[in-house]
């Protein structure tokens, strides 16, 4: 049985989003598993997000306690 979101690691969640999305690219699932696996997927990213911006919380409430400036976006060259 599959652990809930909540209790995977972010690792954990993103190698099984990872599968989910070749599964279905692959397209040999049944609509109804393919839905299943959806709706399965899109907790993951729920739950993953969170745990993103709880850790970005942390980074930032450790820099303020070090007088380190607020966090800015990370921009890749070229896009």
């Amino acid at each position: 049985m599959a652990k809930k979101p909540e209790n995977l690691s972010f690792e954990e969640s993103l190698s099984e989003l990872e599968k989910i999305v070749a599964d279905l690219e692959h397209g040999d699932v049944s609509l109804d598993d393919a839905l299943k696996q959806f709706e399965r997927g899109i907790k993951l990213v729920r739950n993953s997000q969170g745990k993103l911006e709880n850790a970005q919380q942390k980074v930032a409430v450790l820099m303020a306690d070090e007088g380190v400036d607020a966090l800015k976006p990370y921009h890749i060259e070229g896009e």
